[in-house]
């Protein structure tokens, strides 16, 4: 492997929404993250490092319980640039998984917050994730979460 990219960490993952508010809740209340800060930018500086025209954006930064930072970003303009399509199999569709202690108890919590899971809780067969349950839930704007929860040692 080469390091020519450079990349020593992950620094988070951003998702784009049409309503932060509504964002916010679904992390907080459905995931159990914790809302650490929002803030708004835009202007040139934003274009620049985005290529989005005439970018301004509301912010919110929610953080798991491991740490793990997530930025949830409302453009002004964000409906008119478009939406991802509601399949987890579309192309350019991305997930975050998330390790759970109890997936039916995590999947209830999201759908008692009003979002819903996309199927149900499937055992991994073979290989070195061999008995974890996994399954995809749906929250705001499409966005998927997979949840897994390891098998008991």
């Amino acid at each position: 492997m080469t390091d020519a990219a450079n990349v020593i960490a992950v620094d988070h993952t951003g998702f784009a929404v049409s309503s932060l508010d509504e964002a916010v809740r679904f992390w907080t209340a459905a995931l159990g993250f914790t809302l650490e800060r929002r803030s708004e930018m835009g202007g040139d500086f934003l274009h620049k490092v985005t290529g989005v025209d005439d970018p301004n954006v509301k912010t919110a930064i929610v953080k798991a319980p491991g740490g793990f930072v997530v930025e949830l970003l409302q453009y002004s303009r964000g409906s008119q640039n478009g939406a991802v399509p509601n399949s987890a199999g579309a192309i350019g569709a991305a997930h975050l998984a998330l390790t759970v202690k109890d997936i039916h108890a995590a999947i209830a919590r999201v759908e008692a917050a009003g979002w819903k899971s996309k199927g149900s809780p499937q055992s991994i067969s073979g290989g070195p994730r061999k008995n974890t349950l996994v399954a995809y839930v749906s929250g705001p704007d499409h966005i998927t979460i997979e949840f897994m929860q390891p098998p008991v040692q």
